[in-house]
């Protein structure tokens, strides 16, 4: 009798501060998942934040910057080039033209100006370029208005030649190599907070899942012990916490899945494409500069050809092409392309984009921008034939014309077909940060909603059986 009550005493005295204990882990490890998820929701707020309004944005005012001066010069050329003699024998449409464009370019690098100096604070290195940038700027404007100047009078076009050959000097010597050096600092920027964010939603996926088990395992053992100790095959309370529990952790892991996946399509998928575009897109203005610089500047025909040559080359690459072959060249290797999508013997950012295409629609429109860049190529070479043989009025009217047929024309169709590529990857980067940001005011509140449920259910499945030990 006496060994049968110390063994009830001791039954007594264990089953209760089990029971609490069991509770309390419960209650620590639903904590634990709380605070990491909402911690995780709070570093992905920031991430998408940064994403959204600053990584992304000081890339594109960079590449901005870098297309726009690039657009500028070429304004001021085909100004210089259809201008006439003191505006005697000017071509009109061309002329009027440009000189809106001009204006354009010159407001949109002033913006972009603005927007990088503030973006730029905090970094000395990027502040030195945007005042370099800044203070070469000034020097580039005063060159090219005395150009302009110098073009307005009567005899005055050599004289506006050289301040030109000056101004373009100072754009591809120091302007231009500053502004890639923004494009290339501000996109590791973004790559290096991406990788970081990467790398802290992969750490809490892994973390969750750890806790999430535990949690599931102590609510488990405790159903068990329950079940064992008094004779119930199943507490329902304990089984809806679990259920609730079982929820909360898929959907606490399937938002930082989904961040993760949601972050390398803005950065890697869409954001990659837009930047290796918007290259391309400066890369084909300065080379379309190229050819007004070449009509406008006899004596340096030599070198802006072997100019436009070199741009053309990294736009798309062709393996020891010169100017009487890089056409022939770019039409075989694009036949072997179309033939076969993994037969790619080119380099260059068209190269680039195709070896990205992640979104419904994206390769055809890049091959697209390849077919309409390949015709504007053969105007290049017709500009060049006209003026071999001696017409060369003929030359800068087909170089500068608007009109369907002409190098201009083709020009902005390619144009339209690069920017309906990038916009494709704008749009889903877009979408991207959308979805991400909708996740945190979707899975994450029901997690939390469910983890506090399973914790208050665990707490009112056991309190009748704590009960019976007061």
């Amino acid at each position: 009798m006496a060994a049968r009550a110390a063994l009830r005493r001791r039954f007594r005295a264990t089953v209760p501060a089990r029971l609490r204990l069991l509770r309390a882990a419960t209650v620590l490890l639903v904590v634990a998942l709380g605070i990491l998820l909402l911690a995780a929701g709070l570093a992905a707020n920031g991430t998408w934040d940064d994403v959204a309004d600053r990584d992304a944005p000081r890339t594109t005012s960079a590449a901005s910057l870098n297309l726009a001066l690039n657009d500028m010069d070429a304004q001021a050329a085909n100004i210089l080039l259809s201008s006439g003699d003191g505006g005697k024998g000017a071509l009109e449409t061309p002329h009027t033209k440009a000189v809106t464009l001009y204006g354009d370019a010159r407001r949109e690098i002033g913006h972009d100006l603005r927007t990088l100096a503030a973006a730029a604070q905090g970094n000395r290195a990027d502040e030195k370029i945007v005042e370099s940038i800044t203070d070469d700027f000034a020097q580039y404007q005063e060159l090219i208005g005395r150009a302009l100047e110098n073009d307005r009078r009567a005899g005055g076009k050599p004289d506006a030649i050289t301040d030109y050959r000056e101004a373009t000097d100072l754009l591809r010597t120091s302007l231009l190599p500053d502004a890639r050096k923004l494009v290339s600092s501000n996109d590791a920027a973004f790559d290096s907070h991406y990788a970081a964010a990467r790398s802290a939603l992969s750490a809490q996926h892994v973390v969750v899942l750890v806790l999430g088990l535990l949690l599931l395992a102590v609510l488990g053992v405790l159903q068990w012990y329950l079940a064992r100790r008094f004779r119930r095959n199943l507490n329902p309370a304990l089984l809806a916490a679990t259920a609730c529990a079982l929820v909360a952790v898929g959907l606490g892991t399937q938002f930082l899945s989904a961040s993760a996946s949601d972050l390398k399509v803005a950065r890697h998928d869409a954001f990659d494409s837009v930047v290796a575009l918007s290259r391309a897109r400066a890369i084909a203005y300065d080379a379309n500069a190229d050819e007004s610089r070449y009509l406008l500047d006899p004596q340096r025909r030599t070198k802006y050809a072997d100019s436009f040559l070199s741009k053309s080359q990294e736009l798309y690459g062709v393996h020891g092409a010169t100017p009487a072959t890089y056409d022939a060249g770019l039409a075989t290797t694009w036949q072997a392309y179309r033939a076969d999508p993994t037969d790619l013997r080119f380099t260059g950012e068209f190269r680039r984009e195709l070896d990205n295409i992640t979104f419904p629609g994206e390769r055809a429109a890049a091959e697209k921008t390849v077919d309409a860049y390949a015709a504007y190529e053969r105007d290049d070479r017709k500009i060049r034939a006209l003026l071999a043989a001696g017409e060369e009025q003929h030359a800068v009217e087909f170089c500068m014309g608007w009109e369907a047929g002409t190098s201009n024309a083709h020009f902005g169709a390619w144009m339209t077909a690069l920017d309906e590529v990038t916009g494709i990857n704008r749009a889903h980067f877009d979408e991207s940060v959308a979805a991400g940001r909708s996740e945190l005011t979707g899975q994450l509140p029901w997690a939390g909603a469910l983890l506090l449920l399973a914790m208050a259910l665990a707490g009112l499945g056991l309190r009748p059986r704590l009960a019976e030990f007061r």
